[in-house]
């Protein structure tokens, strides 16, 4: 038998379907609906030799189970905010709520499965803009430069091609868990794939950042009880994440025909379904591994310490005056806007009733736990 793919060159399935017919090896990630390539480079290889997810239990160990249940609101908090802040939206308080219920999630449900999609899209996007179905009219990302005038960025696959992509990209999924294929390969794969496919009207963006979660937390990457913020990392770094798009977007546009009518529907007048069906993801996986190295070593590295820090400091504070929890986050937060002091105009709006002594042993308190060196690198 032989190998479809090198294993030497590629990133395969294992073990492989032994197709006696051909007298070959189905080592390949996906089947003809949609069958991704991701091509082993020097990167790649790299990432994997530094242990990302030992790092990440390396990162998590060093603080108790008590601290770690309270970064894990913190994070999903944050992870929302920075998915909807990426596409310039600012979400309604319900939403983030809905948004942060779905992370919770993420690490107890397979949501790479139709119905599970459509369900997601109509908890993460506006009501009014929920689908029943993947959709049936032509889509592509865009912006108005000019009266009448659009500057097509990316244009999605046929309506009537999405059925058969998006089955392909589940199968995909289910072959990759199966097949002992690493967990972030895994999830660029399926969930740039995903977006590439566009197959909701609105939130493909957002599900796609979320399945990176899913996916990661099924595999067991991402330790039981610890989200990452990756969205965090893709929203400071976005000329990474704009590339990682453009990578497969750029040359399809070289090969997309279409005409846009004055309302700006779209009309695709070529066969484009195999170009969606056999991409090289191989710098989408590349990125991820990036994004996920960057998250491990700052975001969450930095949010840990940055929540020790605040509930040391919240401690040490109580032994001194005891007040109430609000006040003392008060005081916290006022000293991380103004170097670690509490400003005159602070104190007699909101600490008159403080002494001197107590200000000055707060403020000492709080310099303890943060330093002068974290306040700066803030």
């Amino acid at each position: 038998y032989i190998d479809l793919l090198e294993p030497d060159k590629y990133y395969t399935v294992t073990p492989a379907h032994k197709i006696r017919r051909q007298r070959i090896n189905d080592n390949l990630l996906g089947d003809h609906r949609f069958c991704p390539t991701v091509r082993r480079t020097d990167a790649l290889h790299n990432f994997e030799t530094a242990d990302l997810p030992g790092q990440c239990h390396q990162v998590v160990s060093a603080y108790s189970p008590e601290l770690l249940k309270l970064a894990l609101g913190y994070l999903y908090t944050k992870e929302t905010k920075s998915s909807f802040d990426i596409e310039h939206i600012k979400p309604t308080s319900t939403r983030t709520v809905r948004f942060v219920a779905l992370l919770q999630l993420a690490e107890q449900e397979d949501f790479c499965e139709k119905m599970q999609l459509i369900e997601l899209q109509n908890r993460i996007v506006d009501p009014r803009f929920r689908d029943s179905d993947y959709r049936l009219s032509q889509n592509y990302i865009g912006e108005t430069i000019a009266w009448q005038k659009e500057k097509i960025h990316f244009v999605c696959p046929k309506p009537e091609d999405l059925a058969d992509l998006m089955e392909g990209l589940i199968t995909a999924h289910k072959r990759m868990d199966a097949g002992n294929v690493s967990a972030v390969i895994h999830a660029a794969v399926i969930t740039y794939g995903f977006v590439f496919l566009h197959p909701f009207e609105d939130g493909n963006g957002r599900i796609h950042r979320f399945l990176i979660h899913n996916i990661l937390a099924r595999q067991g990457f991402t330790p039981r009880g610890v989200m990452f913020p990756i969205s965090a990392s893709m929203l400071k770094n976005t000329a990474d994440y704009e590339a990682s798009l453009e990578a497969f977007s750029l040359p399809l546009m070289a090969l997309v025909e279409y005409s846009l009518d004055i309302e700006g529907h779209m009309i695709v007048h070529n066969d484009t379904s195999r170009w969606y069906r056999y991409i090289d993801m191989t710098p989408q996986v590349e990125i991820l591994f990036q994004f996920i190295d960057q998250t491990i070593n700052t975001e969450l590295t930095r949010e840990l310490a940055f929540l020790a820090n605040y509930d040391e400091t919240r401690r040490a504070i109580q032994e001194i005056v005891d007040m109430p929890d609000r006040k003392i986050d008060f005081f916290i937060r006022f000293c991380l806007q103004n170097n670690g002091r509490l400003s005159t105009q602070k104190r007699v709006s909101h600490f008159n009733f403080l002494s001197d002594e107590e200000i000055a042993l707060m403020e000492q308190a709080f310099l303890s736990a943060y330093g002068s060196k974290a306040l700066n690198d803030d």
